[in-house]
């Protein structure tokens, strides 16, 4: 049996995976102040894990704490109003008490919103999308480090400037008028890719955030039906959802892309996605995401038809080079380009890319120069490359799947 202090932990920790970011989100997004709004929750799930287990976890843990919450900030802006003998923070109180308390039908546009407000010209460009990460959908400085590139250091100095000039510069936290939006989009776009990354990978148990990015993803397209990207993002990750339940086999072991069982893909889900894009293409230029679903697209057409269509796939990613370079694309490339056949041209790419830092803790990296050199008949560099990989492998199927790969060229 449960005790009540498993339970209530259980329970806390579940709230912050899920919940986190809606909670700041309501919290901070009048007022501005992501930092006390952060402060403000961490307390009340402090409080939470003190009172639940004699108390009881309550019926709506969410509301319980977002209580506790908002009575700490009340309590602060007292204390400030008696320091600077000011009512701005009395009315931001009345404000944020006076708002709806349905917390299923509120806190939605509040996050859309708060994303919006994040990619404020006011704030660094650079800080836009980790902002929207951390303080709307709850991803830690280490994960959103991952999606970037950089150091967790670096990426948290990043986020503590963004969010004290929010503060000093009092950067409101309001939906743009409905012209700005297409501006301040790309941001937007970005977080809710790299939330559904994180989801997709189901880092701590995150398959809830993929599930609310195609959420985020859809409201988007509905708010600005002609950007052509918002229509290709939701493509990108449909054609990815659809292919979800073919990713493990029984035991939970990883299946690469071209040993997954297609029956057990949503059709569904394919003509969905093939139909965004072809909307996608049909609104305007073509961008990074329209490139990156059109890849998807491709990957799937050729598991289905069973036609090799490699030539293709790293057509593409030549354009994507040319419109949104980075070495995730050009690793991404010589993978294809391998799979064509030409391995030492792949290799080749690979090894330009040694130089550069952010590859050597970058998983993907490894495991594309571990493939390649194998291929190669290059043993050892590839038994190298595959045990790097392993040892930079969160995933329990991933890493057994690296492992098998590795005792392959070892036997």
């Amino acid at each position: 049996m449960v005790s009540q202090s498993a339970l209530a932990r259980s329970v806390a920790e579940k709230v912050a995976r899920e919940s986190y970011g809606r909670l700041v989100a309501y919290l901070g997004g009048r007022s501005g102040d992501l930092a006390s709004a952060e402060d403000a929750l961490a307390e009340a799930f402090l409080a939470a894990l003190e009172k639940w287990p004699d108390t009881g976890v309550p019926d709506n843990p969410d509301a319980w704490l977002l209580t506790i919450a908002r009575r700490r900030r009340l309590d602060d802006w007292r204390k400030e109003k008696v320091r600077k003998k000011s009512a701005d923070h009395l009315d931001l109180v009345a404000d944020e008490l006076s708002a709806a308390t349905d917390l299923d039908e509120g806190i939605p546009d509040r996050r859309l919103a708060l994303m919006f407000a994040c990619a404020h010209p006011s704030i660094d460009a650079a800080a836009r999308t980790p902002l929207m990460l951390q303080t709307v959908l709850g991803l830690t400085a280490m994960d959103i480090s991952a999606r970037f590139l950089v150091s967790p250091k670096t990426m948290g100095q990043r986020l503590v400037r963004a969010k004290a000039r929010i503060r000093d510069e009092k950067i409101p936290f309001l939906v743009p008028e409905r012209e700005e939006l297409p501006t301040r989009l790309p941001p937007v776009l970005a977080s809710i890719y790299a939330a559904y990354t994180n989801g997709w990978m189901e880092i701590d148990g995150a398959k809830a955030l993929g599930h609310e990015a195609i959420w985020l993803a859809r409201v988007v397209v509905s708010l600005l039906p002609q950007e052509p990207e918002a229509k290709g993002l939701l493509a990108l990750m449909l054609y990815a959802e659809a292919r979800r339940s073919s990713r493990r086999d029984p035991d939970g072991g990883f299946v690469p892309l071209d040993e997954q069982d297609v029956g057990l893909w949503d059709l569904a889900q394919l003509q969905m996605a093939e139909g965004l894009l072809r909307e996608a293409n049909a609104n305007g230029p073509t961008g990074r995401y329209q490139i990156e679903a059109a890849i998807q697209s491709a990957h799937v057409a050729r598991c289905l038809s069973g036609v090799s269509n490699w030539q293709a796939v790293v057509s593409l990613y030549d354009v994507l080079e040319r419109i949104a370079p980075s070495p995730v694309v050009t690793l991404n490339r010589s993978v294809a380009l391998a799979r064509m056949g030409h391995t030492d041209a792949a290799l080749a790419d690979i090894d330009a890319l040694a130089g550069d830092i952010r590859m050597a803790d970058y998983l993907p990296y490894w495991a594309a120069r571990a493939q390649i050199c194998a291929d190669l008949g290059k043993r050892a560099e590839a038994v190298e490359a595959f045990t790097i990989a392993v040892g930079l492998c969160w995933s329990e199927g991933e890493r057994r799947y690296l492992e098998e790969r590795r005792s392959r060229i070892l036997s």
